[in-house]
């Protein structure tokens, strides 16, 4: 009788413990459980902000739908002095091609936002491959530059989408400052959204032609400016050799 209750109790550990073993095999966004439970997490990360004691933020603006109010974007920028970082998507590209242009001669810095704004966490590797590519020389024909930064649409990434950026020679840029500008929050609640968050290296994600963009623009910059910010694109925010990349998406200079 003994001996049931212990071959009974035997065999349930056993099940249990064949059972962890499965579920620790199991992927976690293209992962191992078990790497990510005990400390081994091989998944990659974009560049959320960056690691600097110096008071410099990145501003970018994605733009997909609409270009009404860009050029206003544009000449507050240089109002008051300050740089930033325009994210492209390829048909935007396509319908204002005037103004990709009037973007890169104003000093701005572009990048890809893809070429058709899909979710590309969810494309195979040759699928990326070509949103990424289309879109770039789309970029180039107009502006002759290299494009170095990408930033994926909705913010979903894997590893399979920052490798073939990677290999692309681009840096995938998130953000750790979300003005929420898309959800038509006023001029004054956008900016101290901004205000309220940001810090030391902070990329500040907000859209070109949100509701409220250029009101609350006006509030942004010089507030950021009064406490001793300089506003200036991402490439020139980001380190762009000898870094690390932690699990937090914060980049450290090594």
């Amino acid at each position: 009788m003994h001996f049931c209750v212990i071959k009974s109790r035997t065999i349930t550990i056993f099940i249990a413990i064949l059972m962890c073993a499965v579920l620790l095999c199991l992927p976690i966004d293209g992962t191992a459980s078990a790497e990510v439970y005990f400390g081994k997490d091989t998944r990659k990360v974009p560049i959320y902000n960056v690691d600097t004691s110096t008071k410099q933020v990145a501003i970018s603006f994605d733009a997909a739908w609409g270009a009404d109010k860009t050029q206003g974007i544009l000449d507050i920028l240089n109002e008051f002095d300050c740089k930033a970082t325009f994210f492209l998507v390829g048909f935007w590209v396509d319908d204002y091609a005037d103004m990709v242009k009037a973007i890169d001669e104003a000093g701005m810095e572009i990048g890809t936002h893809s070429n058709t704004h899909p979710d590309m966490a969810k494309l195979d590797k040759s699928t990326v491959k070509l949103e990424l590519e289309t879109s770039i020389s789309k970029i180039k024909q107009i502006t002759n530059k290299e494009v170095e930064l990408f930033r994926a649409p909705f913010g979903s990434y894997n590893n399979t989408l920052l490798e073939t950026a990677e290999d692309l020679g681009l840096k995938t840029i998130q953000w750790d400052v979300d003005s929420l500008d898309w959800k038509g929050l006023s001029a004054s609640e956008i900016s101290s959204r901004v205000i309220g968050k940001v810090k030391n290296g902070s990329i500040i994600l907000m859209h070109n032609n949100s509701a409220n963009v250029l009101d609350g623009l006006r509030l942004i910059l010089p507030r950021l400016k009064m406490a001793g910010y300089k506003v200036t694109g991402i490439g020139d925010l980001i380190y762009k050799t000898s870094y690390t990349i932690d699990r937090n998406g914060v980049q450290h200079k090594i």
